[in-house]
């Protein structure tokens, strides 16, 4: 099922400009859009039956009438098992995966993805306006058009569009949180502004009055964006598995930055135990993919060949492995669905069997031949197996038959096993039978076995009893997380508490194999110990600097060890950096002037006294009055306080905070001298 637009009934009058920014129509009748509004639909049944529960639950601690806590108590009960069922339809919701897949899916196993968090419509409006005017001493009905694209950006994230343009929408308006939050979210007073989010597991509600649980659900719905791009693409392509790869590795990414942001944050679906485990199971996925791109193009029947994408399967085994033992750990086995535990578990099996298969086929299909690199052949083998069966080499095994055919049958008998457990396991979970896909080649995988055992099978066998030993898992394209590319670096150090230089380019040119500093601490790498005769010390590299980058490569977020393998090798030519220096955290602060209005103090923090140093006279001092407080510009985001950046959208758009506008002082004191 595609984002692609169904009949609904709605056409758009003539010169009627589309209401929807950039996201996708909320009225669409696509599979993906039905499923967001059963999920909002089944958040409002579950918040009705939370609020009879806690309703009832207040009843009966204050009433003494036992007749009154009979009747009190049946319906709890009532109550308790339609928050059963409302919790069983949204496992459910969960666990449809065929909906995110791409239509051109015929053989390959189904991905799982993320759902979108619902929220509530959130109107800024009046308490923006009353702010403005109380703070700004300005008239907030001046910006009724600035404040309502501002909500129209919000609702359009509501219903992101499954590609790119989707995930430039929600960067964009994140990228406003840190915007808002200094401007009109202010630590003495409390704007009245609710943001409202659904738990995406449990559909209970959590809300808050600060921009935290904003910031996160943004976040965690653009991770679960990524995961609609990745469950989307053509995995029978190289281009569409390169675009898996990359989105899952780019969820994961975004789901450790949530993890590591955001620690306490109250919903249940954001807390560290469920982050921890779907950067796992992203991570897995994206394994399985880069296992598929490699046997995509066909695996050469070949003894070496069949021995790697053996340890490939085996790599991807032991990650869903370990992506399952997250999963029925507590707390988190209580809230993921049933689906998802149970296709790791056959996952686990399936690529399990696949290696055995693989081993087995090297082994029975292919004998050790005059022109064979035999010395090759005995390194590879040996480090297929963590251990032998007692009494015999690699070598013993290559050169003798029986032995070869022998351990061979031993993984071709281990991975019919793998296979009916995997077919046991699918058939357990409800969910899990709708895809027949998945059945069809688990069945497929279980015949290609057992047809290879048939075609070496004897009646000598009835009495061997050899357990085929455990193949070690190696991969040469291990999946990481991926950080998407316009990020400000880690927020310990990259943070709105924080106040920078611009990057500045040094070129390092060593000495005797030696820059002159040396290196430290975790992202973003430090400068120390620099010795002020080296040559980068006379371009102008300082102690203390922190390294950003390293000739195109962004180095925000790479650890020491990672740095020095960019700068191991450089040549006598040298190599542009770019590092940053902090500054003072404590600025001056521009000076106001008070006056007295009805026998009460007041502070005009828009007159500012413009001061000439080399004018001593003070009669010659004039004072200029900013013309506007408010200002929605874009042009000063990366100057204005900041906790976190993602990509944004093109900033030549058509909102009216992309118009040149004056900029004026935060609220947050620090910032004022930033944004003069």
């Amino acid at each position: 099922m595609t984002d692609a637009l169904l009949p609904n009934g709605i056409k758009a009058t003539r010169g009627e400009t589309n209401p929807f920014r950039k996201g996708c129509n909320p009225f669409a009748q696509t599979g993906r859009s039905k499923l967001q509004n059963k999920r909002a639909t089944l958040n409002q049944q579950i918040i009705k039956q939370m609020r009879m529960r806690a309703g009832a639950e207040n009843l009966l601690k204050a009433t003494s009438n036992n007749k009154v806590k009979e009747m009190v108590l049946l319906e709890l009960s009532y109550v308790n098992s339609n928050l059963q069922l409302l919790m069983g339809q949204l496992e459910g919701l969960n666990s449809s995966v065929e909906v995110y897949q791409s239509t051109q899916e015929t053989a390959n196993i189904p991905l799982i993805a993320l759902g979108l968090k619902e929220t509530k419509e959130v109107d800024f409006s009046s308490p923006f306006k009353d702010f403005i005017l109380e703070h700004y001493s300005e008239d907030g009905n001046c910006f009724d058009e600035e404040i309502a694209d501002l909500m129209d950006l919000r609702q359009a994230c509501r219903t992101p569009s499954r590609n790119e343009a989707g995930v430039e929408l929600l960067a964009k308006y994140f990228s406003h949180l840190p915007l808002m939050e200094s401007r009109f979210f202010s630590p003495t007073r409390m704007t009245g502004i609710f943001f409202t989010w659904y738990d995406s597991f449990t559909g209970v509600p959590v809300c808050q009055q600060n921009l935290s649980l904003e910031k996160a659900s943004n976040l965690f719905n653009m991770a679960a964006l990524y995961t609609q791009i990745a469950t989307r693409s053509n995995r029978q392509t190289i281009v569409g598995l390169k675009e898996a790869i990359s989105s899952f590795q780019k969820a994961a990414g975004i789901l450790n930055q949530l993890k590591e942001t955001f620690t306490h944050t109250p919903s249940y679906d954001m807390s560290p135990a469920m982050l921890s485990m779907l950067i796992r199971m992203m991570l897995a996925q994206a394994q399985e993919c880069l296992f598929e791109k490699m046997a995509l193009p066909g695996i050469p029947n070949q003894f070496l060949s069949l021995l790697k994408m053996a340890q490939e399967a085996a790599k991807v085994s032991e990650i869903y492995d370990h992506v399952h033992q997250s999963m029925i750990q507590t707390p988190v086995k209580d809230n993921v669905p049933l689906f998802w535990s149970t296709m790791s578990q056959v996952k686990t099996n399936h690529y399990r069997s696949m290696a055995h298969y693989f081993v087995a086929s090297a082994l029975l299909d292919h004998q050790l031949g005059p022109s064979d690199d035999e010395d090759q052949q005995e390194k590879t083998l040996s480090q297929v197996y963590d251990r032998l069966p007692e009494g015999r080499s690699p070598l013993d095994i290559l050169k003798k038959k029986e032995e070869r055919e022998r351990i061979g049958k031993a993984h071709i008998r281990r991975a019919i096993r793998g296979h009916e457990e995997a077919l046991r396991i699918y058939g357990l979970c409800y969910h899990l039978n709708k895809l027949e896909i998945l059945q069809d080649i688990l069945k497929a995988s279980h015949q290609r076995s057992l047809n290879k055992y048939t075609d070496h099978e004897s009646e000598e066998e009835f009495c061997d009893y050899m357990e085929a030993p455990d193949i070690i898992s190696k991969t040469e394209n291990k999946a990481e997380m991926e950080v998407p590319a316009a990020t400000k670096g880690p927020l310990s150090v990259f943070s709105a508490k924080q106040r920078w230089t611009a990057p500045r380019t040094i070129c390092l040119r060593p000495e005797d194999r030696d820059l002159g500093f040396t290196l430290k601490g975790e992202s973003p790498v430090q400068v120390v110990s620099l010795d002020p005769l080296c040559p980068a010390a006379a371009e102008g590299l300082k102690e203390g600097d922190f390294i950003v980058a390293v000739g195109d490569t962004d180095c925000k977020w790479m650890s020491v060890s990672d740095l020095m393998r960019l700068l191991k090798d450089v040549n006598e030519e040298g190599i542009d950096i770019k590092v940053v220096s902090m500054m003072d955290n404590n600025p001056p602060m521009p000076t106001k002037s008070a006056t007295f209005c009805g026998n009460l103090p007041k502070t005009y923090s828009m007159i500012c006294l413009a001061y000439d140093d080399d004018d001593k006279n003070p009669k010659s001092r004039k004072v200029s009055k900013k013309s506007s407080f408010i200002s929605w510009g874009l042009k000063n985001r990366l100057k204005s306080a900041s906790t976190l950046s993602l990509p944004t959208a093109d900033q030549s758009g058509t909102l009216p905070w992309n118009k040149p506008c004056p900029t004026f002082p935060s609220s947050s004191s620090y910032n004022d001298s930033v944004l003069y």
